[in-house]
C-alpha cells in the first residue's frame, strides 16, 4: 500500500550531461528523421546551440538516477504490481547536447481508487540548465494494482 503522508516528499536533485551521441542513438532509436537531430550542422542552421533534445529524451536522462526504484520503495509501490499510467512534458526552454541538466522530482499527489485496488502516485519534477533556467517540468503517474 502506497504511504499517502509521503506526498510532496523530494528527492535529492540529479544532474546529467546531454550528450551528442546519446542524442543522435536516442533520435535512431525513435526512427526521428529530421536531421536537425542528428546534424550539428543542420541544427546551428535552424537556430540551436548544437543537437537539440528531442521531445522525450528527458526521460531517459531523468533515469539515471542511481537508485532508479529507490523512490518506489520509498512510498510503498512495489515493482511488481506497477502500470505507468501517463507521462508528460512541457517544455520552457530547449536544451542542447553540452547542456547540463538539473532534475528535482518530487511527489505531487496520492490517491486510491476503488476502495484501494488501484493506487495512484504523481511524480513531478523540474528540469533547470547549468544556467538555473526553468527547461521543463516533466509529470509521470504511476498506478499500483493491488488486488
Amino acid at each position: 500500500m502506497i504511504d499517502k503522508t509521503q506526498t510532496g516528499k523530494t528527492f535529492p536533485p540529479l544532474s546529467v550531461e546531454v550528450e551528442k551521441g546519446r542524442l543522435r542513438f536516442f533520435a535512431k532509436a525513435i526512427g526521428e528523421t529530421n536531421p536537425v537531430y542528428v546534424d550539428e550542422a543542420v541544427a546551428k542552421a535552424a537556430g540551436y546551440r548544437s543537437l537539440p533534445v528531442p521531445p522525450t529524451f528527458l526521460l531517459s536522462l531523468e533515469m539515471e538516477r542511481p537508485d532508479l526504484s529507490g523512490w518506489l520503495n520509498e512510498v510503498g509501490l512495489d515493482l511488481a504490481k506497477i502500470l505507468h499510467g501517463e507521462q508528460s512534458f512541457e517544455y520552457h526552454l530547449p536544451a542542447c547536447a553540452g547542456d547540463v541538466l538539473t532534475f528535482e522530482s518530487r511527489i505531487g499527489d496520492m490517491w486510491d481508487k476503488k476502495d484501494g485496488a488501484l493506487e495512484f502516485v504523481v511524480k513531478e519534477t523540474r528540469v533547470t540548465n547549468q544556467e538555473g533556467r526553468h527547461v521543463a517540468d516533466l509529470r509521470s503517474v504511476i498506478i499500483q494494482r493491488n488486488r
